[in-house]
């Protein structure tokens, strides 16, 4: 068993099964969104083997809290910050907490590649294991011409994405500078709206901005959520549910008969969400539309 959050990427929790291993979901915190620390130790069994914690839309999981309770229960921690890559946790960069992390560079994220990611850790073991897997379980010392000592597969990234990653890597800075310019003229434009709730930025975090999702009032249903995208759409203006709970996909309903219910913050939560338009270049004039047909529609629901 390793322990996860539902309100995530199904990737995040479909890599577990891909291990002939379960998913054991806690629920969420509802400010952070993030895995709620004070209720894993609850779910911990005699099975679970590893806590596998998301940094959901770049916000860092509380890691001095999980690092606790993995070294407690003596296991194995991995931070899936494929949506981080440039936050910090009390100073400390997103993908460098437990005994390994990841970054992804799917078209939608900070750095892109087209597809493909990389692992990252301090431990010479698990490196070597991902080399290894990665190109068909080749041996990496030593190694006889085609020579596999165990099941492999082809995860190799080609040269010509990963030249594509290096030259973003050299303007990092510029990128997630501007990521945070949009987020803060979207900040500044909505946080006095009170129908919505801005994205949550702890004192203790910083944040490098993956996408751009706010929360309807609690007093909006998913139904009402899913009227105002259709309204937005009708305006030109391209906005989605983000995330949907995992649990309640129907391939893990079928899996392990979840139900509306079993974590019901992260249900709740996604009921409400709307992932505005949200890219590097986003220019004011483009989130003054954003927000001005956003307001007028839901003031019409209203």
């Amino acid at each position: 068993e390793v322990i996860t959050t539902p309100f995530s990427f199904i990737a995040s929790s479909n890599c577990i099964l891909y291990e002939k291993a379960k998913p054991v979901f806690v629920d969420i915190n509802p400010q952070t969104l993030n895995i709620d620390f004070q209720r894993i130790e609850k779910a911990i069994t005699k099975k679970t083997k590893a806590i596998l914690a998301v940094d959901v839309f770049g916000y860092p999981c509380d890691w001095d809290e999980l690092g606790k309770i993995a070294k407690k229960h003596k296991l194995f921690l991995i931070e899936d910050s494929a949506e981080a890559l440039g936050s910090e946790y009390k100073g400390k960069k997103c993908g460098s907490f437990g005994d390994a992390g990841i970054f992804a560079f799917y078209p939608n994220k900070q750095i892109v590649t087209g597809e493909g990611g990389v692992v990252l850790t301090n431990n010479k073991k698990i490196a070597d294991l991902c080399r290894s897997m990665a190109n068909q379980g080749r041996k990496l010392e030593n190694e006889k011409w085609l020579e596999h000592i165990r099941l492999g597969y082809n995860y190799r990234m080609p040269e010509v994405c990963a030249a594509m990653g290096i030259v973003q890597i050299s303007r990092i800075q510029e990128i997630l500078e501007k990521r945070e310019k949009v987020a803060k003229m979207y900040n500044k434009k909505l946080k006095d709206f009170p129908e919505v709730n801005i994205p949550y930025v702890g004192s203790d975090v910083k944040m490098s901005w993956f996408v751009y999702v706010i929360r309807l009032s609690k007093r909006y249903s998913k139904k009402d959520r899913d009227k105002i995208i259709k309204k937005m759409a009708n305006k030109g203006i391209q906005c989605s549910d983000y995330f949907q709970p995992i649990h309640l996909q129907p391939f893990y309903i079928k899996l392990f008969d979840y139900k509306n219910g079993d974590f019901p913050i992260c249900e709740n939560i996604s009921q409400r969400t709307i992932a505005l338009p949200f890219y590097n270049n986003l220019r004011e004039v483009e989130i003054n539309y954003v927000v001005k047909n956003l307001k007028e529609i839901i003031i019409e629901l209203k």
